[in-house]
């Protein structure tokens, strides 16, 4: 053989080798990861990011929680939140502010079943501090009139409040954090990856296999972490509201943390979970709660209104399970379910 073409041959088989070990390396970078827990926002989360960055992406997430939580967190004297809370009035940063005025957005679109300034009626009830309580008709027609997101005013750099209203954005503050982390997992070069903040799930791109990610449902009649139903999710935020999370009893009676803006009471509608799917995961936030107050026919109504930015899975008290259209390909369980109407 002609030493030239010896030379060309071997110049091509090292160019083979580096483009193998090259590729090789690129697959190792790119499946490359990085898990962390923690607890804040009064629950357990978990971080993961997969990519070169990943250690970097998910540090400046566990940085970006704590940061948040400070501003928003109604247990912690000195947050923003608790010093609006204690003087009615207050500065606050750009983040409180956005959050703010996204919560009031949403409050007027579901007509005010979203709203955080539920707060005295959240107390008058216990659930903040877990030392229950019944209020009487008296204590609830008081703090009625408190519960009104529209008496709330951002002055620039200033929230004000109504007389005597407390805010608390925990209905909204997880969605808006998790959203927030996407960001910054995109900031990183950060392709795929996951963040769980208690029952709200979000996803950014696909798995490194390739596949979308598999966020569970929570059957509302099982012990936690039985699954109902498995959701496909990519670029998404996957968020569960249920009466199951947090309630207390007695007497008999089943009080549940999900309070109805309208009497002060908890909700008492025909639903026993609601699932929201959105790129948006403050919006997914917000609705998942919305929609429980809401029940199935209202909810329903307003999905058709608003399809385009989100879709839901309903588990009904008497067990029937509705999936959006959104859904019926992306969604997987045991039990026969039926699609909600357009």
């Amino acid at each position: 053989m002609d030493r030239r073409w010896k030379r060309r041959i071997a110049a091509v088989a090292v160019v083979a080798v580096l483009g193998g070990a090259l590729g090789a390396l690129y697959v190792a970078e790119r499946n490359r990861s990085c898990t962390k827990g923690m607890f804040a926002m009064d629950t357990y989360m978990e971080f993961t990011a997969y990519g070169r960055n990943s250690e970097e992406a998910v540090e400046e997430a566990v940085r970006e929680v704590q940061r948040l939580d400070g501003l928003w967190s109604t247990g912690m004297a000195s947050s923003e939140v608790s010093r609006i809370n204690a003087s009615g009035s207050g500065k606050a940063s750009k983040d409180t502010i956005e959050l703010i005025e996204r919560a009031q957005a949403i409050g007027q679109e579901t007509g005010g079943l979203f709203d955080f300034t539920i707060y005295p009626l959240m107390r008058l009830w216990g659930f903040p501090t877990r030392e229950y309580h019944v209020p009487t008709r008296e204590e609830l027609a008081e703090a009625l009139p408190l519960v009104d997101a529209s008496k709330v005013q951002c002055e620039g750099t200033a929230v004000v409040l109504g007389e005597g209203q407390q805010i608390d954005l925990g209905g909204i503050a997880k969605g808006y954090t998790s959203a927030r982390i996407m960001d910054l997992f995109r900031s990183n070069g950060i392709t795929s990856g996951m963040v769980y903040l208690g029952g709200n799930v979000q996803v950014i791109g696909r798995k490194p296999d390739g596949s979308r990610w598999k966020v569970g449902i929570q059957d509302p009649d099982s012990a936690k972490g039985e699954v109902l139903a498995v959701v496909e999710a990519e670029d998404q935020a996957v968020i569960t509201s249920g009466g199951y999370e947090r309630y207390f009893e007695e007497d008999g009676n089943t009080y549940i943390h999900i309070l109805d803006p309208r009497t002060g009471r908890p909700a008492e509608g025909d639903l026993k979970s609601v699932t929201v799917v959105s790129e948006d995961g403050t919006l997914a936030d917000a609705l998942s709660t919305s929609l429980y107050i809401m029940g199935y026919e209202q909810a329903a109504e307003f999905w058709r209104s608003h399809r385009d930015e989100f879709d839901m899975a309903l588990v009904t008290e008497e067990g029937t399970l509705w999936v959006t259209e959104g859904l019926e390909d992306r969604i997987h369980t045991y039990r026969e379910y039926r699609v909600v109407p357009e």
